[in-house]
Parts: structure tokens; sequence; C-alpha cells
């Protein structure tokens, strides 16, 4: 092909063949490497971040085939000897037989003689076009025929930009081949002067960025979606967090009910959240006093996570407790909340535990729902209550739930917990045995604040699957 300057200038040497083999052997390493990445990455459908890692590898896989037709070009001004050698390296790196759609047929170059009206295409842009080599190179007036009609314009600015004002050519345009395919090429191109500064012909290198522009449109959606899936994470997290904050109770440390008399309860809680921020889920605390003189204590945790779980939890709780106002017991109160959620539109499981504490007699009336017993604290040793009947709230249509009783006596703590206070993997007997496990240092007169401390010493370093709330209560004199 004549220079890009001037017809009688001498052509540029070729690289040395070491160069190229060098160039050959690295790149073949690298796509080696990306596309083992490629093949392994197992991509969900849901999985924003997967699709968005998948299309980056299939874009550098793109990339490197692209750098593979370039070696192939640069191949040219070896001898056929080394020709060969050199092809053998990049077929093996860059597949096999080159066809119609082959990386080695991606660039393709033409030369249109304005003087004689010849034309001169490579073999590769002939497959490029999807044209016999028979039937010749087209024109630059026959070009056109063959360009996306939305972007016949812009063919023509650059060639006549090229040929008049002597610009080079640097831009994309689509073709529609012979078999209706569509395919994006990137144009490269500058007129060739004659000895007195004429246009004397014009050369173009002419290359398929088909994959290369879809693995990028790729990468840019996957990227969009994954952000956009990002933003409304962020936005449900802030929103779960904000309506889980107005629902729990607004008392922060310690909270004595009733506020008068004895047997009054010390109470504190805590919540724990998971290890990951991202996990707001349907846990709950509250402890309230009842118009009747008698407190009301309660922890739960609804399937889920997010504003569907906080929003399903800000329900459940405040039923709970315009019921337990209204002076209904727990057993009772357990079946109303299982009713309730069995009506909701979008049906959750939840367990929960609810205790009445009338002070006069220290009595504790309690019911659950498929949740942990309350732990019983008293003289250094801790031991769990014996569970009434109950099922999961919103497992069962009509189930009942028993109540239990038990008398306290001053000193007492007692411990309700959500199950998600332990470690990731932990069982419900592993968790109750480490709880029980911390019975000699409640003993000694401890506040509940100063108890509730020391669970959260226990168990809040600890890798967490979801979050957890824990309530304590001692009794007083």
């Amino acid at each position: 092909m004549p220079s890009h300057l001037f017809a009688d200038r001498p052509a540029p040497q070729p690289p040395e063949r070491g160069t190229v083999d060098a160039l050959i052997t690295q790149t073949r390493r690298l796509r080696g490497g990306v596309d083992a990445v490629r093949r392994d990455a197992l991509v969900d459908d849901d999985d924003a971040q997967g699709r968005w890692q998948r299309a980056l590898c299939d874009l550098a896989v793109h990339q490197l085939d692209d750098l593979g037709s370039h070696l192939d070009q640069l191949r040219e001004g070896l001898s056929p000897q080394e020709q060969d050698a050199a092809a053998l390296a990049v077929d093996g790196a860059f597949g096999d037989e080159p066809d119609a759609g082959s990386l080695l047929s991606r660039v393709g170059s033409a030369e249109w003689n304005l003087l004689t009206d010849a034309v001169s295409w490579s073999e590769e842009l002939f497959q490029i076009f999807g044209r016999s080599p028979e039937s010749g190179g087209m024109s630059l007036d026959e070009l056109p025929t063959m360009v996306f009609a939305d972007d016949q314009a812009l063919l023509t600015t650059m060639v006549t930009g090229c040929l008049v004002d002597g610009r080079p050519i640097d831009g994309e345009f689509r073709i529609v081949r012979t078999d209706g395919r569509i395919r994006t090429l990137h144009m490269m191109g500058e007129p060739v002067l004659d000895a007195d500064g004429c246009t004397a012909s014009m050369w173009a290198v002419l290359r398929d960025v088909s994959e290369l522009r879809r693995s990028q449109r790729a990468v840019r959606e996957s990227r969009d979606s994954l952000r956009h899936q990002r933003h409304i994470a962020r936005t449900e997290h802030r929103l779960a967090v904000e309506l889980q904050e107005a629902v729990l109770p607004p008392w922060r440390g310690s909270l004595r009910l009733p506020h008068g008399g004895p047997g009054a309860l010390d109470i504190a809680a805590h919540y724990l959240p998971s290890s990951s921020s991202a996990l707001i889920g349907g846990d709950w605390y509250d402890a309230l006093e009842l118009p009747d003189g008698s407190s009301l204590l309660t922890v739960g945790d609804l399937t889920g996570h997010g504003v569907t779980a906080t929003g399903a939890m800000a329900m459940l709780l405040g039923a709970l407790r315009g019921m337990a106002v209204a002076g209904i017991g727990p057993g009772p109160l357990m079946g109303h909340l299982n009713q309730l959620l069995e009506t909701t539109v979008q049906p959750a499981l939840g367990s929960a535990v609810c205790c009445r504490y009338e002070p006069a007699g220290r009595r504790l009336t309690w019911s659950q729902a498929g949740h942990p017993a309350p732990l019983l604290f008293r003289d250094g040793t801790g031991q769990a209550l014996g569970r009434p009947d109950g099922v999961l709230l919103g497992a069962t249509h009509g189930a009942s739930y028993g109540q239990a009783e038990v008398m306290l006596r001053e000193g007492d703590l007692l411990v309700l917990g959500t199950d998600g206070l332990t470690r990731q993997g932990a069982s419900d007997e592993a968790d109750q045995r480490r709880l029980l496990g911390l019975a000699p240092l409640f003993d000694g007169g401890r506040t509940a604040q100063d108890c509730v401390r020391m669970i959260v010493e226990e168990f809040g370093e600890h890798e967490r699957e979801d979050d957890a709330c824990v309530l304590v209560a001692r009794i007083g004199s």
C-alpha cells in the first residue's frame, strides 16, 4: 500500500521476527488467562455484579482478539518461512482456520485510485463485507449502498473531507452485509498525494469492531444496572434504618417500670446489627407500662430484610402494643398476631415472646411463638423457663398459643433475646449455653445495663448472618 503522505515515499521496514514472536507469546498467555477467568465465572441472571464482571471479561477477550489480528498484520513484512511460524503462534492463541467471522478477517485494507478509478481491496475486506473477490472491490460511489441508512451521511462527510480538504479519516459506521448481518466498522485512512501535492488516491484500513462494541455496550449496561441496584439498595437500607429507629422504643440506656411502687423492673436493651450493614431485619424489643400497672416485655423477629421486613415489624409491634394496652393476655395476643400475619399482603413468618409482669406479686405470665424461652438467672445460676406451646407466627391458620406463669424473686434477672445473637453457624443450644455461662457475672446486684453490656461484649464482636436484639430485666425490691 502506498505511503499516506507521498506516493514515492519508501515503505517502513517491518518489525523484526523476535519482536513479533515476543508480542504473540505475551498476548497468547494473557488471552488464555482472561478466557479461563471468563469460563470459570458463574453468572446469575439476577446478580448485577456478576453480569458486570463477566461483561468486563468478554470485553478484555475481544480487545486481546483485536490485538491478535493486529499482530497478524505485522507479519506481512516477514519472509514466507517467518510468516508460517508466526501464523502457527497466532492461530494457536486465537483460533483455528480463519473464516468470514474470524479474528484474522477483522482487519482489511483498501485503496481507491482517483486517476485510474482502480479499486484495490484486501482479501480480508471482502470477508468483512461478505462479498466474493470475483465481484471486485466497491468504488467510493458504490460503498454507501451497503452502509446503514443512518450512517451514510457520516461516511460521505469523512470521504469528502479526506479527498477535498486532505483530512485523515477516523470514524465508525455500520454496514448491512449481503447476508443481512449488520456490522460496525472502524475506518482509518488518509489521502495519497502525488509529487505535485494533489490527491492521487485514498487508502484506508477498516476494522470490524462489532463484537468489541457489543462487549463495551454490555459493560456499560451491566455497570449502569449495577449502579442502579446499588442506589436502590442504599435507599432501601436508609429507609429501613429510619423506620426501625422510628418504631423501636425511644428510650436508650435503662428504664424502670413501673415508675413507682415495689417490685419495679430495672430494664435495659440493645440492638446488635448484622455483620453486613446492608441487612436490616425485622427484629424488635419493647418494654411498656400498661394501664393496670403491669409491664409488657417482648422481643421478636420477622423473616426477611429491608423495608419489607421493617415495615411488617412496625405493623406487628404496633398491634402488639395496642392489644397489650387493651388488656389482652400473652397467649390470646399471640393468636391475634398470627391471624394478622396471615392477612398481610406479603405473608411472613415470625417468632416472638411476650411477657406480662405484675409487680405486686412479682408474677410473670408469658407466651411464645416459635421463640427461645426467656432465661432466668438466680443466685449465680441460670436456666431456661419451661416453654408453653406455640408455633411460628404466620405458619398455621387458627393456631392457639399457651401461657405459662412463674413467680419471681427480688434480684432475679430475665434475659430475652432473638436467635441472631450468636456468631454465624452457632446452634440454639450453643447460644443458650453461652448465655447461661454468664450467670456468675450477672450475680452481685449488677444493673440491667451492666448485664446488657456483658452480653454485647460476649456476642457483639462475632460475625452474625442476621441482626439481633437482647432485653434484660432485673426484679427490684
